[in-house]
């Protein structure tokens, strides 16, 4: 099971989340067409190209009118996704009154990312906001007809694989649990027995939509993953139980604005504005960039950074990558180990031609591979190559503190040239075993070399015999971290936290 887990982790990873989603959200359109043209949804095909068409077209011109407005690149596939959402949420249409409407929505979405956010960071879900707007005015209907028997076999799946790949299938099966469960009761309420009151909060709700392709947006959601857990709970009671004030009744599209904008408050409430500073290569495959951040960063050591770098020609891998920030929590600058292997992609290229001076954005900080509370927590590291950027940001923090001399680190590489920040780490004070097969030449205090081997359970409790009273932190590639995984749990180690590097 573990294998399988880490193989669909691994092929999810080869594509970026944009591809992914709108990957998914093509496929189906593609079904809904085919449905529609055997009878088995009530929209025929025509309708339903004629309305998606409009839509892209849309949301594409408004992109760039707006992209030139405000003076940046839009980000093609969140527009495209932005409008397939639409398309599933609004009614289609065929006459001109109905494709002028669905133009307007796509154009409202996309103004929103523009109009409606704070010091460059978003407030609400587009497609959401923009489906509130068009609702609350008359002017179409928020059908939710991807809600539908036939059609919710793929949204399952394709929720599902989002989900997976977000690493937010709890919060959307905590969305899925509240809303449908509220659902569930009132259809009990209103007399439904339990087979009809189960099959019309699945199939005839379009929680199961919501949840994998509209609750899961990244940049409305909160960083931690106990505020993501509270904000599937709030939207999902907004979603389903019954609420009105005066004449606006809450639906799931207004229940997940308001979710936006509650959600606003636990995060980063600015853009990051980035400069460069410095770059440098830390081995043959692994360089560190130095920004300097228009206003201090609010992060936790453990968490990562996503970066916008917009550039000619971007290849699949789009032009947003997320890196883990390596500097010590209340430093002035921002740090991010990448690394770049002999045929990058157009980003990393791109980022790599930067000199110093040169300014970009990031969406935000996320994640939850942070330290533990306790500050008497025994910790220990198992870094797999250029996953040990983590640990630099939380080492550096701990050393900082006086606490890093009690954490052992257990870094792999494959040769010992791909040893990056050992003049860091070396820093920390931290006890460091270096598994590699090669020699390393001298080392640091403190630092030994285990040779060549297998990175796994018994190799880790014999370099930290009392791993088992430790929280163990992995990092590194899906296989890598899943394999380690179990294994260790079977020999007995229970606190475990894992971070993967998918698609990196």
């Amino acid at each position: 099971m573990t294998a399988l887990v880490a193989r669909i982790d691994r092929l999810l990873g080869r594509v970026t989340m944009y591809l992914l989603v709108l990957g998914i959200l093509v496929v189906l359109a593609v079904l809904a067409v085919v449905l529609g043209a055997v009878g088995a949804i009530p929209f025929d095909p025509l309708t339903l190209l004629a309305s998606a068409t409009v839509l892209l077209a849309a949301s594409w011109i408004a992109n760039q009118v707006l992209g030139l407005v405000f003076r940046t690149t839009p980000l093609l596939a969140s527009g495209f996704i932005t409008a397939m959402l639409l398309f599933f949420v609004l009614e289609p249409s065929l006459e001109p009154d109905g494709l002028l409407v669905l133009a307007l929505a796509a154009a409202i979405a996309a103004a929103s990312k523009y109009l409606i956010a704070w010091r460059g960071r978003h407030l609400v879900n587009p497609a959401a906001i923009a489906a509130v707007l068009v609702g609350v005015t008359g002017l179409t209907l928020s059908s939710w007809w991807v809600a539908t028997g036939p059609m919710l076999p793929a949204v399952a799946l394709g929720a599902l694989l989002i989900l997976w790949r977000t690493r937010h299938l709890g919060m959307g099966l905590v969305y899925l649990a509240v809303a449908g469960g509220l659902l569930f009761v009132r259809y009990l309420a209103f007399g439904a027995d339990a087979g009809s009151a189960l099959s019309f909060t699945l199939v005839s709700s379009p929680v199961v939509f919501a949840a994998g392709f509209m609750v899961s947006e990244p940049l409305t959601l909160p960083p931690r993953r106990w505020q993501r857990m509270l904000y599937a709970v709030v939207v999902g009671v907004l979603t389903s139980a019954p609420l009105a004030i005066g004449p606006v009744r809450n639906t799931p599209e207004l229940a997940l604005v308001i979710g936006g904008v509650l959600a606003f408050f636990f995060a980063q409430r600015r853009g990051v504005k980035l400069e460069l500073v410095e770059k440098r290569q830390l081995t043959p495959t692994a360089w560190e960039f130095r920004f300097r951040p228009a206003a201090p960063l609010r992060f936790a050591p453990g968490q990562y950074l996503e970066l916008t770098l917009p550039h000619r020609r971007p290849d699949a891998g789009g032009i947003r990558r997320v890196f883990s920030l390596t500097q010590a929590a209340g430093d002035d600058e921002v740090t991010v180990g990448v690394r770049i292997r002999e045929q990058p992609s157009s980003f990393k290229r791109a980022l790599r031609s930067l000199e110093p001076g040169a300014r970009l954005r990031a969406t935000g900080v996320w994640g939850d591979f942070t330290l533990p509370r306790d500050p008497g927590a025994k910790l220990a590291f198992v870094a797999a190559g250029i996953g040990v950027t983590p640990f630099v940001s939380q080492l550096r923090t701990l050393a900082a503190a006086g606490r890093a001399a009690d954490a052992e680190l257990l870094y792999a590489v494959r040769a010992s040239a791909d040893l990056a920040y050992r003049e860091e780490l070396a820093a920390t004070g931290c006890r460091v075993a270096v598994l590699s097969p090669d020699d390393p030449g001298e080392l640091p205090a403190h630092w030994t070399w285990l040779g060549a081997g297998a990175l796994d359970a018994e190799l880790v409790h014999r370099t930290i015999p009392d791993a088992a009273e430790r929280t163990v932190y992995l990092s590194g590639a899906p296989t890598d971290v899943a394999r380690l995984r179990r294994t260790l749990r079977a020999a007995g180690t229970r606190r475990i936290r894992t971070d993967v590097f998918l698609g990196y």
